[in-house]
């Protein structure tokens, strides 16, 4: 019997109906059923600050105590600048302090980035891909996720209508599925 792990989900905007939450969205059904995809809500963080260390606030207790209980990790975002968006920036510092209490350490994980330009995030990508080397996240190297032109790839529901994508997605996901077995705690 396979282990079912579950793969928190991070999406970096904070848009109700932003192109990555569609996408993210779209991924359970294309997931292999050894991954158990759930959203984590990173909105309600308050920005990371060093006197938290003190004494947590609820919503930073709630947030780190998840990220304890997940097996793996899956960041869809866009590229703000070149770089990752604010909140999931500050997701990263919350969960990463205080210092030597990094509950991301060890997690696999994997990117997608997407945009509605050609280079479909590819700033944020490797920005993010810079801080989780730091973060100890083992993060899958190929296939890469840059996701491109994503306004046209929704139908008028705002699912994912591309079957190309899908089929990309799902591809994805399995090699994740592989690199989550290979790396998540026993």
């Amino acid at each position: 019997m396979q282990t079912v792990r579950e793969v928190g989900v991070f999406v970096g905007s904070l848009r109700r109906d932003s192109l990555n939450r569609r996408l993210a969205a779209a991924l359970p059904p294309l997931a292999p059923p050894t991954l158990r995809l759930e959203p984590v809500a990173i909105d309600q963080l308050p920005f990371y600050n060093p006197d938290f260390e003190e004494s947590l606030p609820e919503a930073v207790k709630v947030f780190r105590a998840r990220l304890k209980r997940l097996d793996a990790l899956l960041f869809v975002t866009p590229e703000y600048n070149r770089s990752v968006p604010a909140v999931l920036k500050n997701a990263l510092d919350t969960g990463s302090r205080p210092f030597g209490q990094n509950v991301w350490a060890g997690k696999p994980g994997a990117i997608i980035t997407s945009s509605q330009g050609a280079l479909g995030g590819f700033g944020a990508n490797h920005h993010l891909r810079q801080s989780l080397v730091f973060l100890d996240v083992p993060t899958l190297q190929q296939p890469e996720a840059y996701i491109g032109h994503s306004a046209t790839l929704f139908g008028a529901d705002g699912t994912l209508a591309n079957e190309s994508t899908r089929e990309f997605l799902k591809k994805f996901l399995e090699t994740f599925g592989r690199w989550v077995e290979r790396h998540a705690a026993r």
